[in-house]
């Protein structure tokens, strides 16, 4: 858990890279692994929940719904600013030792730091793969990623539909970004 912070750190440079290479022509409207929503639906539910999350730990407000329209006129705007609103949060002293209020409950700061690194981290590899730039995602984050999710238990106990679906079989030499789709049951 010592190092969680600095690979949420590591997730939202990853991830505002891509948001970068994402925003460029059309590529907001191309389909993505996560069914039924497209780059920009995923980037909007990203920022809503980098806003969620750096309000629970804050304990403040995070000033609209999860999947109100979070990314205007200015996608990479919006992004930057939840990035740097969401790394201020996780770098408070109390960050890990306290709890995270969110809408379903208290979750103790480690576990909603975990739950948080794979949100930005998934949200940022689908991006990734849906514009055709899997170059940009941080292979080494997501196989440390995914060896920490088997280390803790793994998912099934949350695979259901508009969550994680069932594991799909990815060859052992795929890159590590493709293990971890397959891992949350992205087909793609």
């Amino acid at each position: 858990m010592d190092n969680v912070i600095g690979q949420i750190d590591r997730a939202l440079d990853m991830t505002g890279a891509i948001v970068i290479a994402a925003v460029d022509g059309d590529r907001l409207a191309a389909p993505t692994p996560c069914q039924d929503w497209d780059v920009h639906a995923v980037l909007n539910h990203a920022v809503g929940n980098m806003h969620g999350f750096a309000a629970g730990v804050s304990g403040t407000d995070a000033g609209a719904g999860l999947e109100d329209d979070w990314l205007g006129i200015d996608p990479q705007g919006a992004f930057a600013a939840a990035a740097e609103v969401d790394r201020a949060a996780w770098h408070r002293p109390d960050a890990l030792t306290g709890t995270v209020h969110m809408a379903l409950g208290e979750i103790p700061g480690p576990a909603a730091a975990m739950v948080h690194l794979t949100e930005v981290v998934a949200h940022g590899v689908d991006i990734a793969v849906a514009i055709d730039r899997p170059d940009l995602a941080d292979d080494e984050l997501c196989a440390e990623l995914l060896t920490t999710m088997r280390a803790m238990g793994g998912l099934d106990g949350f695979r259901k539909p508009g969550m994680f679906d069932e594991e799909i079989t990815v060859p052992a030499d795929a890159p590590a970004h493709r293990r971890l789709l397959g891992y949350l049951g992205r087909a793609w």
